[in-house]
């Protein structure tokens, strides 16, 4: 059985503090969390009753959705100009990743550090590169952006500055969904911040549909 409340490691070596995921939001759970001191996540059903949370001091960060598209369904098209490598230096990745992610639940959080938000986002990308699931976005050759790809999911993306609104992404997003189908995979999965409009315009040109809406809240107990 999983435990009410867990760990998140990989976040408290950015953070600077013990955190946490609550599994669910129940009083169990919270009488828990009162007593050890940290920063705390619960995701819940937008629909949920959350009495509970804001009794206890959680605030909203964020909305997250699940993009999906299955074996057949993709409505992408390639071009030569847009290809994928995994041949990329760490460090030239991490110069697109610092400071590209700004819908995230983190950055939206008025308790943390901007800088610190940023930190996690390079310290995700340099586990995920030390994994080897990482591939950088080539155009023309010159890379242009990056996205991480953990079995079907696609968990981690940016683009650098000059190549973001030129319509590009959808070649790159092609050819990593076709790379996932033909490794095997009969579904393709994400997930994206619903305020992040530019990636939910993006997956929905590509045929994908959306599911499993979660809202965010945070709370820390000092």
């Amino acid at each position: 059985m999983r435990s009410l409340i867990e760990k998140t490691p990989w976040d408290a070596v950015v953070l600077g503090c013990e955190t946490f995921e609550i599994r669910a939001a129940t009083p169990e759970a919270m009488a828990r969390m009162r007593e050890v001191p940290g920063h705390y996540t619960v995701k819940v059903d937008p629909l949920s009753d959350k009495r509970i949370l804001h009794e206890e001091g959680f605030y909203y960060c964020d909305t997250l959705i699940e993009p999906f598209c299955a074996y057949g369904q993709l409505a992408g098209e390639g071009h030569a100009d847009a290809t994928l490598t995994r041949d990329v230096p760490c460090d030239q990745l991490l110069q697109i990743c610092h400071g590209a992610f700004t819908h995230g639940r983190f950055h939206r959080d008025f308790s943390i550090d901007r800088a610190l938000a940023d930190r996690r986002y390079d310290e995700w990308l340099r586990q995920l590169h030390a994994a080897g699931t990482v591939s950088g976005l080539l155009h023309r050759g010159t890379l242009a952006g990056f996205c991480a790809a953990v079995a079907n999911k696609l968990v981690l993306h940016a683009l650098a500055p000059q190549y973001r609104g030129r319509g590009l992404s959808k070649y790159w997003w092609t050819a990593l969904c076709m790379a996932l189908f033909e490794a095997g995979h009969r579904e393709v999965v994400s997930s994206i911040s619903v305020a992040n409009l530019a990636a939910l315009n993006l997956y929905a040109s590509l045929g994908f549909r959306f599911r499993k809406p979660v809202d965010v809240y945070h709370r820390t107990i000092p």
